[in-house]
């Protein structure tokens, strides 16, 4: 028996374009991953991650701006957490995807891939 979706609406379409952004860059990912785990401060984060706190802020500013993550303030110090229980489920599933790649297409300078 197939289910059918609903359709996506322009809400929906923002949404997944804001989370492909967010999953297009390698530290950004390193974020929602660890964050998926635990909350975390951003020093520990930049940390984890091997980053600058520059870095991390930059990143965090726009994984907030997303809509991903939120800043929890506590005290003189702010910790981030995913902003939506449904986000750390999502990217455990993402994690469970298997692609097959072209040969060839993510090799070489000519590669638009990443």
């Amino acid at each position: 028996m197939t289910t059918i979706a609903p359709a996506a609406t322009i809400t929906h379409t923002a949404a997944l374009a804001r989370f492909g952004h967010a999953l297009s860059d390698p530290t950004r990912v390193g974020i929602l991953l660890a964050l998926r785990e635990a909350p975390a401060f951003p020093s520990d984060l930049a940390n984890a991650l091997s980053v600058s706190r520059q870095v991390m802020s930059n990143q965090l500013a726009c994984l907030r701006g997303c809509g991903l993550v939120e800043a929890i303030p506590e005290g003189r110090r702010t910790w981030y957490r995913l902003a939506d229980g449904h986000i750390a489920p999502a990217l455990d599933e993402l994690l469970r995807v298997t692609l097959f790649v072209e040969p060839g297409c993510c090799a070489g300078e000519d590669c638009h891939c990443a």
